[in-house]
């Protein structure tokens, strides 16, 4: 980690607070995800983090929304992303495959092929929804309070690490049990990412652009199989 923080230690009942939050955001994942009983669960973490740190640190950067220390590394950070995620999905496509169904892709995927309409409007959704919006709920909201509620030292954020990715992957739960393994390792590698850049969210926000973007358009070219 390159960043560190200048704060006190957290105070029990920020601590307590932060729990509390946490535990609000779960619920909205599992909720969704899981039950479907709520709302879809990513614009609701992000109107909780923003109303939260709004009110609590007054700073976005508590968010990541942070200067990085090099624009360089961020790059070199995001495209290392891409490959190692991109290596590790296949690998987990390829051990699943024996005892799980295959990944179930999001729904309309299969009218992106061949359709630029389509494709665009995915590429929307990737930047928007799925970049900033999962970023913001699940590295910027969720691991900072679940490494709060921890206390804020180096094993809190590692535990609030192992926390945001079992979230992320239950926060794919339609695309089944390999899908929620491999997308729970995509949290883990992101929220790696976001730690080895000193916690700046531009470095996960650009990651899981160009990562999502590659699957669109191998979807278009029709190459994803």
């Amino acid at each position: 980690m390159t960043h560190q923080d200048s704060s006190l230690p957290a105070s029990p009942r920020s601590r307590w607070l932060s729990a509390a939050e946490l535990g609000v955001a779960a619920t909205a994942v599992i909720g969704h995800n899981v039950f479907h009983l709520l709302p879809n669960e990513v614009p609701v973490l992000v109107v909780l983090a923003l109303v939260s740190v709004r009110l609590r640190e007054k700073s976005w950067s508590a968010l990541g929304f942070r200067r990085p220390s090099s624009w360089r590394l961020v790059g070199l950070l995001a495209v290392g992303f891409v490959a190692v995620r991109w290596g590790s999905g296949a690998l987990v496509e390829a051990i699943t495959a024996h005892f799980w169904p295959p990944i179930a892709g999001p729904k309309g995927v299969d009218e992106i092929v061949g359709n630029p309409l389509a494709a665009l409007a995915a590429l929307g959704l990737v930047w928007t929804f799925a970049a900033f919006g999962e970023e913001i709920g699940y590295r910027g909201y969720i691991m900072k309070r679940a490494a709060d509620a921890g206390g804020g030292g180096r094993i809190a954020w590692v535990l609030a690490l192992v926390v945001a990715s079992v979230l992320f992957g239950y926060g794919h739960y339609y695309k089944g049990p390999a899908g929620v393994l491999d997308s729970g390792i995509s949290g883990l590698l992101m929220g790696a990412v976001f730690l080895a850049s000193g916690r700046s969210l531009w470095t996960t926000i650009l990651a899981h652009g160009l990562s999502d973007t590659l699957a669109v358009t191998l979807t278009y070219l029709g190459l994803d199989n």
